[in-house]
């Protein structure tokens, strides 16, 4: 049996992308042209098709998009008055 690296890649319609991503099949061609899922035109006549595996990437990348927001955010609203020097200094 042919190990999964081996396997050629599997196209999905925009369509079954845009049920498994819960978002419009205009949303996905426009990801496809935008370069952040991986796809083409197959077929006569042409129709769009994405690579499975871009879909993965494509989440995994909003997932990190997501977490560095929250950091971002995060440290915004951190409060640091010794250095920002909200507190009065005291000296003993």
């Amino acid at each position: 049996m042919p190990e999964a690296s081996d396997m050629a890649p599997r196209f999905l319609a925009p369509a079954q992308v845009a049920e498994l991503m819960s978002i419009e099949v205009d949303e996905v061609i426009h990801l496809v042209q935008e370069g952040r899922l991986r796809g083409s035109q197959l077929g006569s006549p042409p129709r769009w098709r994405v690579e499975e595996a871009s879909i993965a990437d494509y989440l995994a990348e909003q997932a990190e998009d997501a977490r560095r927001s929250a950091l971002w955010r995060q440290a915004n609203e951190a409060s640091f008055p010794e250095v920002w020097g909200t507190t009065p200094y005291h000296r003993d």
